[in-house]
């Protein structure tokens, strides 16, 4: 089974837009949070020991900013 992807992001933010893009690209379905339009989401971002943004989390694995090797390898583990 599939384990959900959810990417930490900011408004302004080129690297967060470098990963949707690339998890689109591949056809991966993703869960976007916006630290900026919603308090919860920098919280839970916070909580996770982060502090900036990009964050991907695929399953168990945590990948700051846009890493295509991490990202890919995280990908290739979950299927």
């Amino acid at each position: 089974m599939d384990e959900k992807v959810i990417v930490y992001t900011s408004t302004y933010c080129q690297y967060c837009s470098q990963v949707k893009k690339f998890l689109g690209e591949r056809n991966v379905e993703f869960e976007e949070r916006n630290i900026d339009k919603d308090e919860k989401y920098a919280e839970e971002l916070w909580n996770t020991g982060m502090r900036s943004v990009p964050v991907t989390l695929i399953g168990e694995t945590q990948i700051l900013g846009f890493n295509q090797i991490q990202l890919n390898q995280a990908l290739a583990a979950r299927a």
